[in-house]
């Protein structure tokens, strides 16, 4: 699917990976954060399969079903595999809009590292539908679609890096990534994620148009209000698309399957 070169090398996956989540990977950080974004969908394939892997596993122990207990447990592992970073960052953002209409206040409130009522409650909820949707998946032998979603959760962060300027005047986790992106990584992201998912049959292309559509909302609401992007916007972009999709699923549940010719699988 990709070529050697600027925006796809190896040292590019492993920025991406080193940057979405926790898992080690060999060799020195690259310089060129733009070629990691095209590798954004497959690290989402690869935390979703560990997530998938997990929930496939203990279904098939010989012991009564507790779907419940597995959606926490791949709750748990979901923060520990993302360090909860993409967390963070909907607590902050939840935190700069109780009640501030001043950009620079709502930047600095989403760089104060204390946690007030706001990012406590969006924290409490994103984490409720995810345990939620995880046990309603789990349940109807659905939990197939959290593959699809967490490659689409990743390449709608690419869609925001690629299309809105850096909104902090200073230095931030975001702006290389920001500042070194172009609309060739916007592409690769989004071919990338459609080939992944074509096996999900048409549905997937409902699900993509849902997270593609609240991602150029939540875009336009940022732009806004902040005047760009920034890392803790990213993260709470992944978390609503996410949990957007999750609960979508959910609610389908098996239903969904007869559009992808999965419904052989857990």
């Amino acid at each position: 699917m990709f070529r050697p070169g600027n925006s796809s090398s190896p040292r590019g996956l492993g920025t991406a990976v080193r940057t979405l989540t926790i898992i080690p990977w060999p060799g020195r950080e690259s310089d060129d954060f733009a070629a990691s974004l095209a590798w954004f969908p497959l690290v989402g394939l690869a935390l979703g399969l560990i997530l998938y892997g997990i929930g496939f596993i203990l279904n098939l122990l010989p012991v009564t079903r507790w779907p419940a207990g597995i959606a926490l447990l791949m709750v748990v592992a979901d923060i520990c595999l993302t360090r909860g970073l993409h967390l963070d960052g909907l607590a902050d953002w939840a935190d700069s809009i109780g009640g501030f209409l001043d950009r620079e206040k709502r930047l600095s409130i989403m760089k104060d590292t204390s946690l007030g009522t706001f990012g406590v409650l969006a924290l409490i909820v994103a984490l409720l539908a995810r345990w939620i949707a995880f046990e309603r998946l789990i349940s109807s032998g659905s939990i197939i679609w959290i593959l699809a979603i967490y490659v689409f959760s990743r390449d709608m962060m690419v869609e925001l890096i690629t299309t809105l300027p850096y909104a902090r005047a200073g230095e931030g986790m975001g702006r290389p990534f920001v500042a070194q992106a172009s609309n060739r990584q916007r592409v690769l992201s989004h071919a990338a994620t459609i080939g992944i998912c074509l096996p999900f049959g048409p549905f997937f292309i409902m699900l993509l148009c849902v997270g593609w559509i609240e991602t150029r909302l939540f875009s336009i609401r940022i732009k806004k209000q902040f005047g760009g992007i920034t890392g803790d916007l990213l993260g709470t972009a992944n978390q609503m698309v996410e949990v957007t999709l999750l609960i979508i699923c959910s609610f389908l549940a098996k239903s969904a399957l007869s559009y992808t010719g999965w419904a052989w699988i857990l």
